[in-house]
């Protein structure tokens, strides 16, 4: 068997140019050269951009995973790679063994279709949200999980191939989720690799303007799309209370809850419940779809 080939997408809007030089920069220095890497730039020309990538500029801006996905179709069409890796244009590969480590993770596993890796900032912390299980307390445990990190992570093409891109009406907020949960209910597997670490700026989610709205939304229609039919109640009143919970503003709880009704009464795309045997093996994983 060949050993799979890399291929990277970063999406930029061209409001860090600093950052994403320092990135490709990061992306350049490892150790085994990625085949391909793909600039993508939403609502950004690209054209001052000096590195010798591909740059596919767009007019409008279609969120973050509809950008993602014009790189994806790119790679996947072309043939050129077997493994796509994902960065955020504001991250930073510190060690230059990733894609070596990533290829060696996917020849051993044909199975595997998406990696997560560890997102730690400047100080080498991983912040809780940032570690994708339920018990978050160690985030140097390595394993097997049901979710993964949108800023870092690599992604299996012919995986891509049959579950599909990212869900690019999303836009913001549980693009992840979708796109992991189809991929469980296909059998494939999602690891979480904390040696593999993206440098990241220390945020908070909430600093986007349309977070609780989109983060309402996009749950409802999570489940609409994703859950068998008796989960749903399940898991939207199980985050109906996490967000009384947790958001503190009047303003963030009337957003969240405008979000909230959006995602019941529009369309959500096409429903394909998963198996109740995904259930069960995300259960045995240690988060069953219910939180």
């Amino acid at each position: 068997m060949s050993l799979p080939r890399i291929g990277v997408v970063i999406v930029t809007m061209g409001n860090r140019p600093r950052e994403l030089d320092a990135l490709i920069a990061s992306v350049d220095k490892q150790d085994m050269p990625a085949a391909r890497v793909v600039l993508v730039g939403s609502a950004t020309p690209l054209t001052d951009v000096p590195h010798d990538v591909t740059k596919i500029p767009l007019v409008d801006n279609p969120g973050c995973p509809g950008a993602r996905n014009v790189g994806l179709q790119f790679l996947c069409e072309s043939g050129e790679v077997d493994v796509v890796i994902e960065l955020d244009d504001d991250g930073l590969l510190i060690a230059d063994d990733v894609f070596r480590k990533v290829q060696q993770l996917y020849m051993a596993d044909p199975s595997l279709g998406i990696v997560s890796f560890r997102i730690a900032d400047e100080h080498g912390e991983t912040q809780r949200r940032h570690v994708p299980r339920l018990r978050a307390d160690d985030p140097m445990l390595r394993g097997p999980v049901t979710a993964f990190l949108g800023g870092g992570h690599s992604l299996s093409v012919p995986m891509l191939k049959e579950i599909g891109i990212w869900a690019a009406e999303f836009r913001f907020g549980h693009e992840e989720t979708d796109l992991a949960w189809r991929a469980l209910d296909a059998d494939w597997k999602i690891l979480y690799e904390p040696e593999l670490v993206l440098q990241h700026p220390k945020t908070s989610p909430d600093r986007h303007a349309v977070y609780y709205r989109f983060t309402a939304r996009n749950r409802v229609w999570l489940a609409r799309r994703r859950l068998p039919l008796p989960l749903i109640p399940v898991y939207l009143g199980v985050w109906i209370l996490l967000a009384v919970a947790r958001i503190r503003s009047v303003a963030g709880l009337k957003a969240w809850y405008g979000g909230f009704m959006e995602g019941l009464r529009t369309p959500c795309g096409p429903r394909k419940p998963m198996k109740w045997r995904t259930v069960w093996r995300m259960t045995r994983l240690g988060r069953p779809p219910i939180i």
